[in-house]
């Protein structure tokens, strides 16, 4: 799990809401991921695992949802990788993990971490929207947290995913809960007071007070627009989890936290196979 949750805001920053397309929106989250990757992997490294499978700030691990199925000596395709901890784990299940990230400074933290134990993920400095691999090659593609939420066409995306994804192959991954964007990013009792349109798509934007240039961007799709997306591509939706917040976690990431993870959903993880 990498690039979203977002859970600072700098003090140079402003928070916008309008149109970004996917040259500036890659080109504005490859220099942020590469500004806080250092300090991304100090706050969540441990709560990560140098090599667990996360898919969410409630905790919830791919050990118990199997929303992967069977990677043992499959090819398997992790987007916004960050520093490979969930490939890592694929690794240790026998897959044959290959990890994509924007960022080249959390790519960097995935070969420490490789050094440190032994371990070798391949991966790829690049973004998710044209993927630097021949068609039919994957057997299974997942993101959790990662990619999906930066980037502008979410149909493209997903026509993008399925060219490299074999036949049969899955698709896993999970997103800020769409319903989210109605509230805002507060994880106390401020964010359960729903404040903007669940349909209103534009993007949320940060823009550096000193230069003028967008420094930030987060896209936004309903429930629907992701199986629209994922029909469209012919993917076949297989599942669809909420996760609840469980009782023992008291975490508090971004806006994430116990005050509101009992009362609303803050992940969306999606599952499906292509046809």
């Amino acid at each position: 799990m990498q690039d979203a949750p977002r859970d600072h805001l700098p003090q140079t920053v402003r928070a916008e809401r309008r149109p970004v397309d996917e040259h500036d929106s890659l080109r504005a989250n490859r220099a942020d991921w590469d500004r806080y990757a250092d300090e991304y992997q100090a706050t969540h490294g441990a709560f990560l695992g140098d090599a667990g499978f996360l898919w969410g700030p409630e905790g919830v691990r791919e050990d118990d949802l199997h929303a992967l199925g069977e990677v043992d000596g499959r090819r398997v395709l992790e987007l916004g990788c960050g520093a490979g901890q969930c490939s890592r784990w694929v690794l240790g299940q026998g897959g044959l993990p290959v990890g994509l990230d924007v960022s080249m400074r959390q790519l960097q933290h995935s070969r420490r971490i490789d050094l440190e134990l032994g371990t070798a993920v391949p991966t790829v400095c690049a973004g998710a929207a044209a993927l630097p691999f021949a068609d039919d090659v994957f057997d299974v593609v997942f993101s959790a947290f990662g990619a999906l939420q930066f980037i502008a066409d979410a149909d493209a995306l997903v026509l993008e995913i399925a060219r490299v994804t074999r036949p049969g192959g899955r698709l896993a991954f999970s997103v800020t809960h769409p319903t989210r964007w109605m509230f805002p990013d507060d994880p106390g009792e401020g964010g359960l007071v729903a404040s903007q349109s669940y349909w209103d798509r534009t993007p949320y934007v940060e823009v550096d007070d000193e230069t003028g240039e967008t420094s930030y961007v987060e896209h936004h799709r309903t429930l629907g627009d992701w199986v629209r997306a994922l029909a469209a591509a012919g993917y076949r939706l297989v599942d669809l989890v909420e996760p609840e917040w469980p009782a023992d976690h008291d975490r508090v990431w971004g806006g994430w936290s116990r005050v509101r993870g009992l009362l609303t959903p803050g992940t969306a993880l999606y599952v499906a196979d292509l046809a």
